[in-house]
């Protein structure tokens, strides 16, 4: 399993058979993400990390979650800020449970963010947590495998 501060370092990780991808819209965004693969560390859940933006490389975010569940993912958690794009548009291309992390950005104190995520539209569902709560969704996505 990746030391957290490694995997968050690299931002690109690998490991055998992750079960929960991280994915986030910025390098940007890793401090704020971090909280997510400790929580996961933890539970013994392996993950994985990556980089994809909604906007500027949208068909990186359609391959990587179109091929999430294939790879053995079960879990996909993605943390944007902003318009947050992220975590809806993994939920448009997967059938798997994608956990929405807001990020607090430098106006309105996350709140466009977390708008984003909480207001999807029927038929694209994304768990949506606090403001900054990659911890509390690394813990969600370890209840949804079934791990404590």
């Amino acid at each position: 399993m990746p030391d957290v501060e490694t995997a968050f370092g690299e931002l690109e990780i690998e490991v055998d058979e992750p079960l929960v991808g991280i994915i986030m819209g910025s390098a940007n965004d890793k401090a704020k993400m971090q909280p997510a693969g400790k929580a996961l560390e933890a539970a013994g859940i392996r993950y994985e990390v990556r980089v994809m933006s909604a906007h500027r490389d949208p068909d990186k975010v359609a391959d990587y979650c179109k091929a999430a569940q294939m790879r053995g993912l079960r879990v996909i958690i993605a943390g944007a800020g902003m318009s947050a794009a992220l975590p809806g548009v993994a939920a448009a291309h997967t059938s798997l449970p994608v956990i929405g992390v807001p990020i607090l950005g430098k106006s309105l104190n996350g709140l466009d963010s977390l708008l984003t995520i909480a207001q999807m539209p029927p038929g694209v569902p994304v768990a949506c947590m606090a403001v900054d709560g990659a911890k509390n969704a690394g813990i969600f996505a370890a209840r949804i495998i079934g791990l404590p």
